[in-house]
């Protein structure tokens, strides 16, 4: 029998520093303290998170639930250093679907995985997954944080989000649909989450670094493309109790051409008039640099509008009202027609 002694392994020794998530646990405690809301029973720290929805203010709710990440926008922000704002982008892309199906997003988890923590990068990222929270009225109450070294290159991590919301029973979007209904689309404020594989084939193409001058911005390229995806909940929710609202398509991957279908029953199209809303600088430099068609460009990214709203003409002016006085810029797009489909007419580039 050998007397030669091994080195005693540690769980630190094989990449995972235990210490390092309890600092960052510390760490993000006030940023998420300061996204409570009525409803919330217990803070960081547990096996679970508690919820209660008749503090909440709910009688006879209907829960609705949404998970999405950020996909390859990541890819930005980790080359730039840049790491502010990517989990507004977490957030949005989760509550912009919830507030779709009528609901008010109560709460949010999220999930973030790396090789090796850095304490001060996570932070920034769950900071901004925060400030999203406390931007949508929904409170941050768990996560995960999971340091998986092998698995992740250095630097790299990945995220993940999930929300719940509520309505009461019987108010399920969309609702009541029909042709005639005028469609009103809120300005997006920039490429928001979804087409960045393209968007980073077109920039590699170009030559330009993250750092050189946007041509579309007065910024830096990569800061410029981090524009955080607009939060839509509280105008969305304001437009929703005004009534008049019959449905809500957050455009996101596929674009206007595949989303807004998916909020219309059988039988039912719209006619679109691309002249209606200005294409912001950034999509128009896509497609120059990328070649795109205009077709490709209305399926890949959301072409300037990221909500689209389904309302009745009755309700048109007092919608656009109540939407600008919370803060969007609201264009009158087209109508709901019969016969199934997305019909363009004019042009976007």
């Amino acid at each position: 029998m050998s007397d030669k002694k091994t080195d005693a392994l540690t769980y630190a020794a094989a990449g995972v520093d235990i210490d390092a998530g309890n600092a960052l646990v510390d760490r993000i405690k006030p940023a998420a303290a300061a996204t409570s809301r009525s409803g919330v029973m217990a803070g960081l720290g547990g096996f679970g998170a508690l919820f209660d929805l008749k503090a909440a203010g709910y009688s006879d709710p209907v829960l609705v639930a949404a998970t999405d990440g950020v996909g390859t926008k990541l890819k930005i922000a980790i080359d730039t250093g840049n790491f502010d704002t990517i989990g507004v982008d977490l957030v949005a892309m989760c509550v912009n679907d919830l507030v779709c199906q009528g609901a008010e997003p109560l709460f949010f988890l999220d999930y973030f995985a790396t090789g090796k923590l850095d304490v001060d990068d996570a932070a920034r990222i769950v900071e901004g997954i925060a400030a999203g929270c406390s931007a949508s009225g929904c409170a941050l109450i768990g996560g995960e944080t999971a340091e998986m070294p092998g698995m992740y290159a250095p630097g790299d991590f990945d995220l993940a989000g999930f929300s719940v919301g509520a309505m009461e029973r019987g108010q399920t979007l969309p609702a009541r649909v029909e042709e005639g209904d005028v469609l009103l689309g809120l300005s997006s404020d920039g490429v928001h989450s979804n087409g960045y594989s393209l968007v980073r084939r077109i920039v590699e193409r170009s030559g330009l670094a993250w750092d050189a001058p946007a041509p579309f911005a007065d910024a830096p390229l990569g800061e410029a493309l981090l524009a955080p995806t607009r939060l839509y909940v509280k105008p969305a929710l304001a437009a929703i109790r005004a009534g008049g609202v019959h449905a809500l398509a957050h455009i996101t991957g596929g674009g206007l051409t595949e989303n807004i279908p998916r909020v219309l029953p059988d039988g039912l199209g719209v006619d679109i008039d691309l002249g209606a809303w200005p294409l912001p600088p950034v999509f128009g430099w896509l497609a120059q640099e990328g070649g795109m068609e205009e077709a490709e460009l209305l399926k890949t990214f959301n072409a300037g509008l990221g909500m689209v709203l389904a309302v009745s003409a009755e309700a048109v002016d007092g919608l656009t009202w109540t939407l600008q006085e919370a803060g969007e810029s609201v264009h009158r797009i087209g109508t709901v027609t019969a016969g199934e489909g997305v019909r363009y007419s004019g042009s976007l580039l």
